[in-house]
């Protein structure tokens, strides 16, 4: 029995071996795959990286800088005037019997416009002609008689004082005729003056006296009120700084062209012509006030109207002319993207002489040059860029590789 023990616990303490030995043996596996995968995670952090490559070149939108000549103007609100506006009135109280225009009629000088009841300055006309004849009867008698005075003083049989005495009668029957003939003139043109007509060519207000009312001589509201339309002028003002170039070239002696333009500055009312400047300058605004003539042979312009007046200063000619687009301005100066020929771009400095409508006159780039007008977000110097090609729509589209020449 007891060898049977022995045998049990021999065979224990050779399991307790075996399962010991296994243990030892997973214990060094899990420590060599632990340094494996330690080696690796230290061999891929130890690995050198790749160097990343150029970033791929920037899509932008192109234009060639062109040369041209660009129109200096200047800008400013103006106000439709007109040359003359006249408030006819009468002359002659009376009652107004006639009226003989339309409300916004076209009229010309001297047409007739109201009429003024006539008979009794026709009554005075009358008198007067009456006094004027009987006065000039007498004047003529009393000439008859100085000659028989002279003769007979000459014949020694009146005494000079009747010749001076008849002289005198003479004198003052021509001093009377004088006075009628005054009185006969100024009723002829109180007679006249009730026949109210136009002193200007215009076109006629709104009446403001309906016929069968009394109106007074030299009213203060008028007939009617006439304003000339053709020819009409814009007043507008210009700077102080501006005015030197304006006076300069109208000592030149040549015209200088006036646009009229409506609010918007989108639609052309009128072509013009400088008239004059005024003669001092606003101290207040720092401005100096302009009349141009404009011929509105078609009432594009109506009196009082507010419109943008656009004078044209000068002409530059044969400059280089940019895409405004193409122009990035700062606080200090302007510049642009020159498009290199290996597809870099360049910044560069440029000096703006004058900007009309979408291109400007500039200094410090040469004509032909490619600059870019679109896509400016992740340019500097030395940037990569493809020029895009726009579509049959205009919009961009495809790209093409970097280069100084937009695709066609």
């Amino acid at each position: 029995m007891s060898s049977d023990v022995d045998t049990m616990n021999a065979s224990r303490a050779g399991g307790l071996r075996g399962w010991a030995r296994t243990h030892w043996i997973i214990a060094a596996l899990l420590v060599i795959a632990i340094v494996l995968l330690l080696w690796l995670i230290i061999s891929a952090f130890m690995k050198p990286k790749k160097k990343a490559g150029p970033p791929p070149p920037t899509p932008v939108a192109a234009a060639p800088v062109t040369t041209g000549n660009i129109d200096i103007y200047l800008d400013a609100l103006g106000t439709v005037t007109p040359v003359y506006t006249v408030t006819v009135a009468s002359r002659v109280a009376g009652e107004l019997t006639q009226v003989r225009y339309k409300e916004g009629q076209m009229v010309k000088k001297n047409e007739l416009l109201a009429v003024i009841d006539p008979r009794p300055y026709e009554a005075v006309l009358v008198q007067s002609q009456g006094q004027l004849s009987r006065d000039a009867a007498a004047l003529k008698n009393a000439r008859i008689d100085l000659v028989r005075y002279q003769n007979s003083f000459k014949e020694h049989a009146i005494p000079q004082q009747t010749l001076a005495t008849q002289q005198a009668l003479v004198d003052q029957d021509e001093g009377t005729v004088k006075l009628d003939q005054g009185n006969l003139d100024a009723a002829q043109v109180n007679v006249d003056y009730t026949r109210i007509v136009s002193p200007i060519d215009g076109r006629v207000g709104l009446r403001t006296v309906d016929p069968g009312n009394i109106v007074p001589a030299n009213g203060t509201t008028g007939i009617a009120t006439i304003t000339q339309l053709q020819p009409i002028t814009v007043i507008f003002t210009i700077a102080e700084d501006s005015l030197s170039d304006v006076v300069e070239a109208m000592a030149t002696g040549r015209t200088l062209d006036v646009k009229a333009l409506d609010r918007t500055k989108q639609h052309e009312l009128a072509d013009g012509t400088l008239l004059t400047v005024d003669n001092q300058i606003n101290t207040t605004t720092g401005t100096v006030r302009a009349r141009a003539t404009f011929p509105n042979t078609h009432n594009e312009l109506f009196p009082n109207q507010f419109v943008n007046a656009r004078l044209l200063v000068k002409t530059l000619t044969q400059v280089n002319l940019v895409p405004e687009a193409a122009i990035q301005r700062t606080n200090d100066s302007a510049f642009v993207y020159v498009i290199q020929g290996d597809g870099t771009v360049k910044q560069q400095t440029i000096k703006i002489q004058a900007t009309e409508g979408e291109v400007s006159a500039a200094t410090g780039v040469d004509p032909g040059a490619q600059v870019v007008t679109d896509g400016f977000d992740r340019l500097q110097n030395g940037s990569k860029v493809t020029i895009r090609k726009p579509n049959v729509n205009g919009a961009p589209a495809a790209t093409e590789g970097g280069g100084a020449k937009p695709s066609p």
